[in-house]
């Protein structure tokens, strides 16, 4: 059973876990389940997804109920309307504040403008040695993309050599093999924990918030984040 976040006649949204497709995908067609499919039965309507997350991303992801709504939403987001927030754990520490503007390719070559604004929640460094150094740091970033480029956020934190801690293929190998030999952990730590927007057809404005799963909670046993704060 998917955690449902919110639901009313026009829209639904879940705690989408890590690991699950939103939709079939010719690159995993051996997957049987996925995000559409498991709604649907579970609520027992067709469902249309007004947005994207990727497999390995968990959170907050919103479905339309139909087309009609499907296309209001789309409009909200393309036009970005809609407030879309992310926490993540990256290698190193991070700015205070900083703003990426760093154009990205496409899958048919294309050059994007991309942007992602992010602030620093907290770091920490903690006694497990990497390379020449005795200790690693890492930041708890808050993370607020201007733009939806496929693997933005990814590609962008390692654009600015603070990588998404678990990250394939744009992270740290060496870190990513750190934390499986060491603690057995390969997840990675990106999380969409919220959507703020305008609910097409009340107007009211709508916050979801999704909590954090257990991988997360199982890096922070090591990293020690004040977690709970921020959901």
């Amino acid at each position: 059973m998917l955690e449902i976040l919110y639901q009313d006649e026009y829209i639904v949204a879940i705690n989408k876990p890590r690991d699950l497709l939103v939709h079939k995908s010719f690159i995993a067609s051996d997957i049987q389940e996925y995000a559409i499919q498991i709604l649907r039965d579970q609520i027992g309507q067709y469902v249309y997804p007004v947005h994207r997350l990727d497999r390995k991303t968990s959170g907050v992801l919103l479905f339309a109920l139909d087309k009609e709504i499907l296309k209001q939403l789309n409009d909200d987001f393309a036009t970005r309307k809609v407030e879309k927030t992310y926490i993540a754990i990256v290698r190193g520490y991070t700015q205070d504040e900083e703003d990426i503007d760093y154009a990205l390719t496409n899958d048919n070559g294309q050059l994007q403008d991309a942007r992602t604004s992010y602030k620093t929640l907290q770091r920490v460094e903690v006694a497990v040695p990497f390379g020449k150094h005795d200790t690693s740091r890492y930041s708890l970033v808050q993370a607020y993309p201007e733009t939806g480029r496929q693997h933005q956020l990814r590609k962008h934190f390692k654009h600015i050599f603070h990588p998404i801690l678990g990250s394939r293929p744009h992270g740290c190998n060496k870190q990513n093999k750190l934390w499986l030999d060491r603690f057995g952990l390969g997840a990675m730590l990106l999380h969409g924990l919220s959507l703020k927007f305008e609910h097409p057809i009340t107007k009211q404005e709508i916050i979801l918030r999704a909590t954090i799963d257990n991988e997360y909670r199982k890096y922070n046993e090591v990293l020690g984040f004040n977690l709970e704060s921020y959901y």
